[in-house]
């Protein structure tokens, strides 16, 4: 009987499976899973030695913003996909509010020839909702590679708004895949905006857009979506009150939280990177990053995005409040989530449940986010021991910087395969951009 053969040959690694954590060798063959387990007499075209590091399924960052089209000065889809692989990332949620907000069957189409042959990982992008376009975002969230439907509820960067009830009820009754939605109260962001010019400094940015602003637009969005029997995913929740809420929810709400809101805290961190700091919503006082973390272990948070939304130094100098929020993030999640997980805050399933099996599920992807024969070959591969400093160097973001230069952590990604093809090993990336759009099993 002859030895089986693979196009790649991932050999003697610690894999996360569905089943658990254990040694084994992952074989791939035309870009899907062909082989998992012991192939020690295996052949293979190429092969990768994975001793001593684990090997997990192809991560996935569920919300991005890489700028393109209209705002390409500060990122593209090039380079924002080069910061994904680099870090470890296989596919992207690309955001709607570009110059023109992605609105449109022709948006989409649009941002699907951008992406050939210049992005270097699988991506999906969103549909935005707004009033002109309600009643169309049945057909419009089925197109291949949309992954959904996105509502603005409070103003952020441009200019996508669904601020009243009536607009979003209209969105919830058209369409039937599962709604992400940015949570604020943009009356009441209005009425407090005077404080954060009053204040001019970034610490007055939690004041402004405070507790009550996010917790009065996510009990509106669920009554609504309740009514509406419509599936929602609430983004980068920041309060605990929030959290609580949301558990009272689970049929119909599912969770995301970012990196930044488990990392950093108010009034440090506004304190030490001014407007560098500045982040919808915003980044919050310690008990809320406790209560983050304890919703985080008790089930409650379904998905870990990035939210990365770069600026450049000089649009993140203007003077607070005119200082624009957001700051980049798809290249630092994984390291961050690895140094969580040695500090023991987390279990390396969790975080995989988190970037790869919470997206799979939630999204509906085919064939993605988890280690299992027929998946699609999508491997993020881990140092769980490598010690590094977060450097701007290391950045491909055309912004140039991270809020989290000079810190040091512990886990580092060290080889990103998609479909069978090494895109990234030792923080190089290889060949040429192999992204292709994504496939959700709603849409099929």
């Amino acid at each position: 009987m002859s030895a089986a053969r693979f196009d790649l040959l991932v050999r003697d690694g610690i894999a996360v499976t569905p089943a658990g954590i254990a040694a084994a060798d992952i074989g791939i063959t035309g870009g899907r899973i062909a082989g998992i387990g012991n192939l020690a007499r295996a052949e293979a075209t190429e092969t990768i030695d994975a001793r001593g590091l684990h090997v997990l399924p192809g991560l996935i960052d569920t919300q991005v913003h890489f700028r393109e089209p209209g705002s390409e000065h500060k990122e593209d889809l090039a380079t924002g996909t080069r910061g994904a692989v680099l870090g470890g990332i296989t596919a992207v949620f690309e955001m709607p509010n570009t110059k023109p907000s992605t609105l449109t069957a022709a948006d989409l189409d649009d941002k699907f020839a951008r992406a050939a042959g210049r992005a270097w990982c699988d991506h999906a992008f969103f549909i935005g909702a707004a009033a002109e376009n309600a009643a169309k975002l049945g057909t419009l969230e089925r197109r291949p590679g949309c992954c959904g439907v996105k509502v603005f509820m409070g103003s952020s960067t441009g200019g996508l708004l669904v601020e009243d009830d009536q607009t979003l009820a209209q969105v919830f009754a058209h369409g039937t895949r599962r709604v992400a939605i940015h949570a604020e109260d943009e009356p009441r962001l209005r009425q407090r905006k005077a404080l954060a010019e009053a204040e001019k400094h970034p610490r007055a940015h939690p004041v402004w857009r405070d507790e009550e602003t996010a917790l009065a637009a996510t009990r509106r969005l669920l009554a609504l979506a309740r009514k509406a029997g419509r599936r929602v995913h609430v983004l980068h929740i920041t309060t605990e009150e929030e959290m609580a809420l949301l558990a009272e929810h689970r049929d119909i709400a599912t969770v995301e939280v970012t990196p930044q809101h488990l990392t950093l805290s108010a009034p440090e961190c506004y304190e030490r990177l001014g407007t560098l700091a500045q982040m919808n919503p915003p980044i919050r006082a310690e008990r809320h990053r406790a209560g983050l973390w304890r919703a985080l272990a008790s089930g409650v948070v379904d998905v870990i995005g990035s939210d990365h939304a770069p600026h450049t130094r000089a649009e993140k100098a203007k003077p607070y409040p005119a200082s624009p929020s957001g700051m980049p993030g798809v290249q630092t999640t994984l390291p961050l989530m690895l140094d969580h997980v040695n500090a023991g805050r987390l279990t390396l399933e969790r975080l995989v449940d988190l970037l790869a099996h919470g997206p799979q599920r939630i999204y509906q992807i085919a064939a993605k986010g988890r280690l299992m024969l027929g998946y699609d070959g999508d491997l993020t591969i881990v140092d769980l021991k490598a010690k590094r400093t977060i450097e701007e160097k290391w950045i491909a973001s055309k912004s140039g910087w991270s809020p989290f230069t000079g810190m040091n952590v512990t886990g580092w990604p060290v080889a990103t395969v998609i479909r069978g093809q090494v895109v990234m090993r030792e923080d190089e990336v290889l060949g040429a951009p192999v992204g292709k759009p994504v496939r959700f099993a709603e849409c099929l």
